[in-house]
């Protein structure tokens, strides 16, 4: 008879990851009845409209022409100095917030997400995100003892709900003695929506409001990972300008991503930063986490960090390297316009779309809706909201007929329910 050895916190963990598993089925069919009469919108990475995933240009070649040194040496645990400030620059561009800042390097965007969970809440906290929101989120929080919960992120009207998280605040506040809000911001996964300058500009009031009444304090995580193909690199950064000289109880991290901006998805490195209106905040807060990387991964990608470095320290190759993000940003673009324009043309409900990777559908049984797409050989991502499409992952070819698809499969699904 089988016991189990796994202490009783893990037993019973599983790595069902629903977004994987679309994309095992849609490979799959690719397979027995050729990638050409499949549309895999699982996935988010950048496939041309060959389907050929995407790695820039300039990255590639800087990325190659590396030391072999520079390729397999440690890196510091926290980051080689000059990748923690440059990654600052890349992240901030001319936004960079009044404040006290600190950077430790982390693998990807889910390290920084973890090292923010582990050592600014509570075991048994419960942090806060938008009802349409990245499922790792809930896995990380539920790896490490702590829950999510969720408030509406959008008005009837479309508009950011600040009402809705304001409420989930308070309510918090008044039995933990601080809380954590994760944003993902701009280009939100998996609705590709964005909060303004002023959405945010009023969640740090709000938060100055609610941590002034309580005595407490307050963790607000933007979660940047798609901000190099969010628009305009200037105007989608301003966003940060809302962290100008934050109040005291208010810690901002900001999380960036080199998965996204550098298509170097499986080399795994971001970068935690910290703003803070405290210079021991910042210091404190480069210190806890340096100390919770050794004691997870240890050291992250130096070859990467190293590439990051001479792209920003070489306006030629950085100008370079904007000009291939703007060329994939655009083409994402018009895959979008193709959906959005057919989504309205047969009454596709859909979350305001602006910029980035995903567009999303709202619906109950989102399983079901994307089981019925199975039949066509489409692939999507079914969610507790909805239904997420990669747009980065689609030809602009197959992108016609989607949404007519999908709104057929919903009415199928809504029909259903009514018997």
């Amino acid at each position: 008879m089988y016991t189990s050895f796994a202490a009783p916190q893990s037993k019973g963990k599983a790595a069902n990851d629903i977004i994987f598993a679309a994309n095992a089925l849609a490979v799959a069919d690719a397979a027995a009845n050729g990638a050409e009469n499949v549309t895999n919108g699982t996935i988010g990475a950048i496939m041309d409209d060959d389907s050929k995933l995407v790695c820039l240009p300039t990255v590639e070649a800087v990325f190659r022409n590396l030391p072999i040194n520079e390729v397999i040496a440690y890196a510091p645990i926290a980051g080689t100095p000059d990748y923690l400030e440059k990654v600052q620059v890349a992240t901030f561009g001319k936004s960079r917030p009044n404040g006290f800042t600190s950077a430790v390097a982390t693998t990807g965007g889910t390290g920084g997400i973890h090292h923010a969970i582990w050592n600014y809440t509570e075991a048994g906290d419960t942090v806060i995100t938008a009802d349409w929101y990245w499922g790792a989120y809930k896995v990380l929080c539920l790896d490490m003892g702590r829950k999510l919960d969720t408030y509406k992120m959008l008005t009837d009207e479309g508009t950011f709900n600040l009402p809705a998280l304001e409420a989930k605040v308070n309510a918090l506040l008044d039995r933990q003695n601080s809380v954590m809000v994760i944003i993902n911001t701009p280009a939100h996964n998996p609705t590709g929506y964005s909060l303004t300058k002023e959405d945010m500009d009023q969640v740090v009031a709000m938060l100055k409001n609610a941590t002034e009444k309580t005595g407490k304090q307050a963790i607000l995580f933007l979660d940047a990972a798609y901000i190099d193909y969010a628009g305009e690199k200037n105007a989608v950064r301003k966003v940060f300008e809302a962290l100008n000289d934050l109040p005291e109880r208010i810690l901002a991290i900001v999380q960036y991503s080199m998965s996204k901006g550098f298509t170097m998805y499986g080399q795994r490195l971001g970068a935690m930063i910290c703003v803070s209106s405290s210079e021991e905040a910042a210091r404190e807060f480069f210190e806890i986490n340096q100390y919770t990387s050794r004691a997870t991964w240890s050291n992250t990608n130096r070859a990467a960090m190293r590439t990051l470095v001479q792209i920003y320290s070489d306006e030629a190759l950085l100008t370079a390297v904007e000009a291939e993000r703007d060329h994939y940003y655009k083409m994402i673009k018009a895959r979008a316009d193709v959906f959005v324009e057919e989504a309205k043309a047969c009454g596709l409900p859909m979350i305001p779309y602006i910029a980035g990777f995903f567009l999303s559908v709202p619906c109950d049984n989102s399983q079901a809706v994307c089981d019925i797409l199975h039949k066509d050989h489409i692939y999507l991502v079914p969610l507790a909201a909805g239904v997420r499409v990669a747009l980065c992952s689609i030809p602009l070819q197959k992108i016609s007929g989607i949404a007519t698809k999908l709104n057929e499969a919903l009415k199928v699904v809504e029909a259903a329910k009514c018997k």
